[in-house]
């Protein structure tokens, strides 16, 4: 009889995770790539991936998907469970460290703060629009240094003092950055700057006047930056700021974890390994005032699945 494991998949804006847990919840497998700009490639190259990482006499017994792509991912690989950022974020942040109290987490396109209490999420606040406390910001301003953002923070690191840079917008920040080139300070001073600024607008905008309790969960992509994680310390003298085993992919373990139960009974709705080719194509409902757009996924066998809707009557409207 075929073990089952468990698969968590977090797409987000700017990159695809994914997790195998096995029936003992121990984590088999784990992957972290960017989707650009492809989120169906993305989708099917991770699943893949996971299929080739089974060990002998183990299948995939249910699938859990989150992030902001969670909708799509569900539809394509037939997810049993579809939660929100979050829930998942806390759950794997509380499987490293069940005494967790406070989360930070800076991804590609959006920053979260979570706050915990007794093991429950109660309360929590994400960036705006603005992309400055983000990863984006400094992939941003590595392009326009020419340093490779995997050597960012080991370079930043090696600045004697930190430039002074505007932080609170990314558009105002990449030209006070170019100003301070040309004033004539250094690489290093200028990444380790950039590192302040991102830790300031984070803690400003996303944090706001709320109390970071520890310990603090520091989570997604950004987390790899040793500089950011220096100027999170500097700026939160006593708090205690760990970084879990697989920082990337708590999402992805969250929504594997949630998933779990459903592996347990062999219901699984997880469509296999075998796909056709996918598009995903938009339509506005004019089922009522709410004109809700649709996202339709489609293949040559016809609509695979649909949403976006706010009603629940989109579900008669025609596909395009």
């Amino acid at each position: 009889m075929n073990q089952k494991w468990t698969l968590g998949v977090d797409i987000g804006s700017v990159t695809a995770k994914f997790l195998l847990l096995d029936e003992q919840r121990q984590v088999r497998f784990d992957s972290y790539n960017r989707t650009m700009g492809d989120p169906i490639r993305a989708i099917l190259a991770g699943l893949r991936e996971a299929e080739a990482a089974l060990s002998t006499g183990c299948a995939i017994a249910a699938v859990g998907t989150t992030g902001s792509g969670r909708q799509l991912a569900a539809a394509i690989l037939g997810a049993d469970i579809v939660k929100n950022e979050i829930t998942t974020h806390a759950l794997g942040a509380q499987y490293w460290n069940p005494d967790v109290r406070s989360i930070i987490e800076i991804g590609g396109q959006d920053s979260k703060c979570i706050h915990l209490r007794d093991g429950v999420v109660v309360d929590f606040s994400m960036n705006s629009v603005c992309a400055a406390g983000t990863g984006a910001f400094l992939d941003q301003q590595a392009g326009r240094l020419e340093i490779p953002i995997e050597r960012f923070g080991e370079f930043a690191l090696t600045a004697e003092e930190p430039v002074r840079i505007a932080g609170r917008c990314s558009v105002f920040a990449e030209s006070d950055m170019i100003h301070k080139q040309q004033a004539g300070h250094g690489k290093a001073s200028i990444c380790l700057g950039l590192c302040h600024a991102l830790v300031r607008n984070y803690l400003c905008a996303v944090v706001g006047g709320k109390r970071l309790a520890s310990p603090i969960s520091f989570q997604g992509g950004v987390s790899h930056n040793g500089a950011i994680l220096k100027c999170f310390q500097e700026a939160l003298p006593g708090c205690r700021i760990e970084i879990p085993p697989r920082p990337t992919s708590c999402g992805a373990l969250g929504a594997a974890l949630l998933a779990q139960p459903v592996a347990e009974t062999g219901q699984t709705r997880f469509r296999g390994y075998s796909h056709p080719t996918y598009a995903v194509k938009e339509r506005r409902c004019s089922n009522c005032v709410n004109q809700c757009d649709l996202l339709h996924l489609v293949s040559a066998d016809g609509v695979v699945a649909r949403w976006g809707g706010r009603c629940g009557r989109e579900l008669s409207e025609a596909a395009p």
